[in-house]
């Protein structure tokens, strides 16, 4: 049979005084953790992005050139 460790939510959340630092922690960590793993998805988003503009600014660049070619 499972025996729980704590009798109520209420002492799990306390943890004989030690909950603020243990929900602190895992806060903490899963704060890194959701930096660590959006902050490279927001950045390579970003470049293809600018790369997309930087296409487009060049076809824009060398449509006006075969304009004025002609």
């Amino acid at each position: 049979m499972i025996e729980f460790q704590f009798a109520s939510l209420a002492e799990l959340w306390a943890m004989k005084g030690h909950g603020p630092y243990v929900w602190a922690c895992y806060g903490l960590m899963t704060a890194a953790l959701i930096y660590l793993t959006d902050t490279p998805r927001r950045r390579h988003r970003n470049y293809l992005k600018q790369q997309q503009r930087i296409k487009v600014a060049n076809e824009q660049i060398r449509a006006a050139h075969s304009e004025v070619e002609k």
